[in-house]
């Protein structure tokens, strides 16, 4: 089956989403780039050899473009959304979803009511470490969770928010280190753990950062509805000269799992496998520090990659993607009952 692809956004993450669709190959191919600036938009078509549009509505019209992805600022991603859906065309959406659960389920519902599929982009999910953990959940391998952590603390310079006016706004940022640089840490931690929060209690604070709205420094204190507790640590303003590792920390009363960006600083349970000796062998941590955790424009494309074609397997299948609308919603209803718990001083917030 052929697959064009149009891509809605004209920054930097559009270069990956367009990098990752040229990988893909086969009958899969980039069609368009659609750019508010009209000089962006061409630039951008001569690089990557597909047309360029300053119209979305003149690209959505294109009918030979079958899926569209949304790099758009994280608050203007509904109504590029609902536009792709009521075109006919099936969506990819940047993480998060949108920045409030109202805004995320509008997606979910026009895209069930067009028949569309709605995809979200948490492309950390497809690393093979991943894989590797969350079968062990699911296996029972830790017997009872009883202790689960998230923890991102980067450094995003003044420059940085200064860089675009939506960077660091409610509108369009929705959030600040949780909802924009966290997202992709806390949809994972929730992905792991396999259980639904039963409620949260949270702090945040502006503490290094000028002229933004928005948090540089958060905690919360989880619990699960399966009883397990946590804590997520989200900031930009820990500096360091090469940046620092986000770690996921699964805990139970028969193992202890440590991921570090995408590979293991743990790997330990009461019973021993023989899988487990070749995760020991090609999944453990070299010291190494995952792109992105200090600058963004390191991050590569190669799990956008898996991401979309989890997609495309999905429309040839019928069934439902890896990371449904309904699935990426979740961290978004997290991290705003975050906020919302952070606005009555800590407060604990049942979702």
């Amino acid at each position: 089956m052929k697959h064009v692809f149009g891509i809605i956004g004209g920054g930097m993450v559009a270069r990956y989403h367009a990098q990752a669709i040229q990988a893909i190959g086969g009958d899969v191919r980039l069609g368009a780039i659609y750019a508010r600036d009209p000089t962006k938009a061409a630039a951008l078509a001569e690089e990557f050899g597909c047309v360029g549009y300053s119209d979305l509505d003149e690209m959505l019209a294109d009918s030979e473009i079958t899926i569209v992805t949304i790099a758009t600022p994280s608050g203007a991603h509904l109504e590029p959304a609902i536009a792709a859906a009521r075109a006919g065309k099936h969506i990819i959406c940047e993480k998060p979803l949108e920045v409030t659960p109202e805004r995320c389920q509008k997606m979910i519902d026009v895209a069930q009511s067009e028949g569309v599929i709605l995809s979200g982009i948490f492309n950390r999910r497809f690393n093979p470490a991943v894989t590797a953990l969350k079968k062990a959940v699911e296996a029972g391998r830790f017997g009872r969770l009883t202790l689960c952590d998230a923890h991102f603390k980067w450094y995003r310079t003044q420059a940085y928010y200064d860089s675009a006016k939506w960077r660091g706004t409610r509108a369009l940022d929705g959030g600040g280190a949780m909802m924009n640089q966290g997202s992709h840490t806390i949809d994972l931690f929730l992905y792991l753990v396999g259980s639904p929060v039963r409620r949260v209690s949270a702090s945040v604070a502006l503490l290094t950062h000028e002229r933004i709205e928005v948090e540089d420094t958060a905690v919360a204190i989880i619990e699960f509805e399966n009883g397990a507790l946590g804590t997520i640590q989200g900031a930009t303003s820990c500096w360091s000269t090469d940046g620092n590792p986000a770690e996921i920390q699964l805990c139970g009363s028969d193992g202890t799992v440590i991921l570090r960006d995408d590979r293991f600083r743990v790997w330990d349970f009461r019973q021993n496998t023989a899988e487990d000796e070749h995760i020991r062998a090609t999944l453990m941590t070299d010291g190494a520090i995952g792109v992105g955790a200090n600058d963004p424009n390191a991050i590569d494309f190669v799990t956008h990659q898996r991401n979309f074609e989890d997609v495309i397997k999905s429309i040839e299948s019928g069934e439902v993607p890896s990371i449904s609308g309904v699935e990426a919603k979740k961290a978004v209803t997290l991290i705003n009952a975050i906020y919302q718990s952070a606005a009555a001083d800590g407060e604990w917030i049942t979702l």
